[in-house]
């Protein structure tokens, strides 16, 4: 009877797992290599300190089109600032609206706690990875 209860529970487990539909691998945007350690005791990236305030990095080589990073409460996330959806052009670098990122040319919002687009589009928009490196710091890379 244990055995029967080990097998329905392991079953049961399997089945609720789910595989990510986003695609990160985005044919709109190629990928390019950076890292850039922003340190949130200067002026310009003090607003990332608190939770919810996204902040637009647009330094050459940063990103695609810059990048935009938020304090989620909970750690940080930073994505490229390119619309994700949209072939490069003059009307995609993303603009920020609260805890959103709008694209200006299809006016699709997406998430800036998520990454996850407000209508049915093929992509999220392309994460980059986060760590902090000291009590004001972070590096984000790819």
């Amino acid at each position: 009877m244990r055995k029967y209860l080990l097998l329905l529970f392991a079953v049961t487990f399997l089945s609720s797992c789910s595989n990510d539909d986003y695609n990160y691998n985005n044919r709109y945007l190629p990928n390019y290599a950076f890292s850039i350690n922003i340190d949130m005791s200067l002026p310009l990236y003090s607003q990332l300190q608190f939770t919810a305030n996204p902040v637009y990095i647009g330094q050459a080589g940063i990103g695609i089109r810059g990048i935009i990073v938020m304090n989620t409460g909970g750690g940080y996330t930073a994505f490229d600032a390119s619309c994700p959806n949209q072939e490069l052009s003059s009307c995609s670098t993303l603009s920020v609206n609260g805890i959103n990122a709008v694209c200006p040319c299809d006016d699709v919002e997406y998430n800036l706690f998520t990454g996850l687009p407000s209508s049915e589009v093929e992509y999220s928009l392309k994460p980059y990875r986060v760590e902090i490196v000291g009590p004001s710091v972070i590096r984000v890379y790819n």
